[in-house]
């Protein structure tokens, strides 16, 4: 069996991949990168890592790094991926894949031309609350898809960097990716609108005035559209990342406020037995046994030592395992991960494209051709 090195680039929350990559199977935790040394060598001497750079470039350089993880700022993601891919190693990288329809073009071209893998890392599609979705619809529970539509609202003021005022759409995998994953089609145009207006200080960073911008999606070889709701500024919301999914047999509605219950609607039963509320269980049989504990809620201590206490718990729907699984297995399978690079580049220009279509007064904006998967 071939065990994968791995090296995490960027150690905010993606240092929770660590002890994942340090007890799956496939993998070797390989090497980290940081650019505080403080903090490279807190996280190196608590994990037991003993190869460690400060230089991004000379990680490239080292022949025994199989793939990188990419953690860092997502005005960096495009060019450290481009740069991986142009070194020999495959990429996994956290979203969005890029800022620019121009760059997600050419690490698609980068895929096809090397043989490498690309997975961009989208959390929403590997929760517990979608994979229990995917398993109504695989069961036929759902029936026919009728519709879908997800949200992603989150209060970002006072984040640091490139945060302030950021188009809301610049940063929409969160909602795109749930709504073309679960039936696994590719969006063919998008057209959104703006709503509301951000405070002027925030306006002048990006030029971009809305508070909340809202699209639709027309999902290509399909009958289905779907919509999207994204706010980062000025609006009153808990945050929320959500899908929910209307079936002609059974429909998903994600809780409302955070670790509610959902609620599953069965269709033809009387009008007050149609909702019922619904836990989302654990999907953590699907993964190798030594990484099952990352998918629980709630926080625990996973590395120690006088310098840091680290904690993980199940972070983003317990998410981080599935993403980390499945990218592995994509490797020691020689497969495409899901996404892929091109679907990756297919979500990612939705969202740049919807932010082009809100500031042009909801104009359809068409994906390109080479996005496109089916």
């Amino acid at each position: 069996m071939t065990r994968f090195r791995a090296a995490l680039v960027g150690l905010g929350f993606g240092a929770e991949f660590i002890p994942i990559y340090q007890r799956h199977p496939d993998a070797e935790m390989y090497a980290i990168c940081q650019r505080s040394k403080q903090k490279l060598d807190q996280i190196g001497d608590a994990f037991g890592i003993e190869r460690r750079f400060q230089s991004y470039e000379e990680l490239l350089k080292d022949p025994d790094v199989d793939f990188v993880h990419i953690n860092t700022p997502i005005p960096d993601h495009a060019a450290m991926t481009i740069a991986a891919l142009e070194a020999g190693k495959h990429v996994a990288c956290t979203v969005p894949m890029a800022t620019s329809v121009e760059d997600c073009r050419r690490i698609v071209e980068l895929c096809d031309k090397t043989g490498l893998k690309y997975m961009m890392m989208e959390t929403v599609v590997y929760s517990r609350e979608f994979l229990y979705i995917k398993e109504l619809l695989e069961k036929g529970e759902l029936g026919r898809l009728q519709f879908l539509q997800a949200s992603h609202q989150q209060d970002m003021d006072g984040w640091p960097g490139y945060w302030p005022g950021l188009p809301p759409m610049h940063y929409a995998t969160h909602c795109v990716g749930p709504v073309l994953g679960l039936p696994r089609k590719d969006a063919e145009y998008v057209s959104c609108f703006g709503s509301g207006t951000i405070r002027a200080d925030m306006i002048a960073i990006h030029g971009s005035p809305w508070a909340v911008e809202t699209a639709h999606l027309k999902l290509r070889n399909s009958d289905l559209s779907a919509r999207i709701i994204r706010s980062l500024f000025d609006t009153a919301r808990q945050y929320r990342e959500s899908i929910d999914v209307y079936g002609s047999k059974k429909a998903f509605e994600w809780p409302l406020i955070e670790d509610e219950p959902a609620v599953l609607h069965t269709a033809k039963k009387p009008e007050p037995e149609i909702p019922e509320l619904v836990r989302v269980p654990d999907f953590a049989h699907l993964l190798p046994e030594g990484i099952r504990q990352f998918t629980q809620k709630g926080v625990y201590d996973i590395a120690e030592n006088e310098h840091l206490s680290f904690t993980q718990g199940g972070g983003h729907g317990g998410s981080h395992p599935h993403l980390a699984h499945e990218f592995l297995r994509a490797l020691a399978e020689d497969r495409d991960p899901w996404p892929n690079a091109r679907q990756s580049a297919n979500w990612t220009c939705v969202g740049i494209l919807a932010h082009e279509s809100a500031m042009a007064g909801g104009e359809r904006r068409d994906l390109p051709e080479w996005s496109f998967s089916d």
